[in-house]
């Protein structure tokens, strides 16, 4: 392992300019989260975190070390994984060590309920090895045991140095909380509604678990908040209510946001609207994955809903158009899908052998109509020949028309094109 601090973000702080469009990110406490030689921040104005979580069995090393690998080369700067069991907490330390071994310094963050604070307690080398801990205050107990384990868990954060997300869940919100502020509510002359005083239950329950954490030891640069529920717009109201409280750092994230493109909609419709208003320090896209479907679409997903408002650059950005009774074929959708996978594939090596290539836009058009002219807008694009037009396939070059392709290879010859232009203006002498 390298003695040398590896910063999680390469490209910097996002400008006025690039942000013009919304409010100022809001300044919160900077948390930072550590693993070896890498060092992760969130909040203090870094730029918005994405990660994400396993759905392995954490007991099988093999599956989460290679799932972990599969996240971490995708792009998620942390990573989650359950512990709730004895074998789950034995194999953390395992998990780690196999990551680091191989290179993958991403931090691990454990997910805990109910049990957290004994296999913590029991299982010392999983506190270490992780870097942060995740609670939720609705799950750690009941009565007096809800405040002894809690702090348990959080003295523990604080001897070992490790940061903690408080998440509270509207699924799993503190029901001894919730009763007394429905009792409350109900002895005002003008009571609000259940629903109003349960989101703001949800916010408290974050926020005075927080200043419970500091007061037991935890440093407010340790601590992120999240409040979760799955709708778009209670979300958007209890995020907002939190930020307002104190400058806590925020996790986003829409809770059990669905499947495919609902899960997809909801999750970005949500968290777009706090990212426009400066709110947010790092982000998880919660998508039910279809059978089969790799984890790292989630990922993805977070990386461009980042990527589309201007906050962050993580990969070359494909402007395609939909198609209509002009395109003559699928070539185009064809090749703009095939684009997208190859750079995908490509940005792990251009991260090393190119750096600033994620700025770069690629345009793939179908038609005489827009084709040229967001072609030449691109940094590097082509123009396929719709229906009753020339079939040859203009590519332009910072604007510039500096190819004409046809014939059946078009595909390949372009992401050749596409790779001699990054190397000639990102590649390192």
């Amino acid at each position: 392992m390298s003695d040398k601090t590896i910063a999680v973000h390469p490209e910097p702080l996002p400008s006025d300019e690039t942000q013009s469009a919304w409010k100022p990110r809001r300044i919160t406490h900077g948390v930072r989260i550590e693993n070896g030689p890498l060092v992760v921040t969130v909040g203090a104005g870094a730029p918005v975190v994405v990660q994400s979580m396993t759905n392995t069995a954490t007991e099988d090393v093999e599956a989460s070390v290679a799932q972990v690998k599969a996240l971490a080369a995708a792009g998620s700067e942390l990573v989650r994984l359950t512990v709730n069991t004895p074998q789950a907490a034995l194999a953390i330390p395992e998990i780690r060590a196999r990551l680091d071994a191989e290179g993958f310094f991403v931090p691990l963050v454990g997910d805990f309920h109910y049990n957290g604070h004994k296999l913590l307690t029991d299982y010392p080398a999983c506190a270490k090895a992780l870097s942060k801990y995740r609670i939720n205050p609705g799950n750690v107990g009941k009565g007096s045991r809800h405040d002894d384990n809690f702090a348990t868990m959080i003295r523990i954060a604080a001897d070992n140095g490790k940061a903690v997300r408080i998440g509270v869940n509207g699924g799993s919100l503190d029901k001894e909380l919730l009763s007394q502020m429905l009792d409350a509510n109900r002895a005002l002359t003008n009571p609000r509604s259940v629903h109003d005083v349960t989101l703001e239950a949800i916010v408290q329950s974050a926020h005075q678990s927080a200043l419970k954490a500091v007061e037991l030891g935890l440093p407010a640069d340790r601590i992120v908040l999240s409040t979760k529920v799955s709708d778009v717009s209670d979300l958007v109201r209890v995020c907002r209510r939190l930020s307002e409280l104190a400058p806590w750092a925020l996790h986003l994230g829409l809770t059990e946001a669905g499947t495919g493109t609902k899960g997809v909609t909801a999750s970005s419709a949500a968290l777009g609207v706090l990212l426009s208003e400066g709110i947010g320090d790092t982000i998880r896209i919660s998508i039910t994955p279809a059978p089969g479907k790799a984890r790292e679409e989630e990922v993805y997903v977070a990386q461009e809903l980042l990527q589309s408002m201007g906050l962050r650059h993580f990969s070359p950005l494909v402007v395609s158009c939909p198609g209509c009774g002009r395109t003559s074929s699928d070539l185009f959708q064809q090749l703009a899908a095939q684009t997208q996978e190859f750079l995908r594939e490509k940005t792990p090596e251009w991260r090393r052998t190119a750096p600033g290539f994620e700025s770069m836009t690629v345009a793939v058009m179908g038609c005489v109509v827009n084709g040229p002219g967001e072609s030449g807008n691109a940094d590097i694009g082509i123009s396929l020949p719709g229906r009753g037009e020339s079939p040859v396939a203009p590519v332009y070059c910072d604007g510039v028309k500096t190819a004409s392709l046809k014939g059946d290879d078009i595909m390949n010859e372009f992401k050749a094109m596409i790779e001699a232009y990054v190397a000639r203006r990102w590649g390192r002498q």
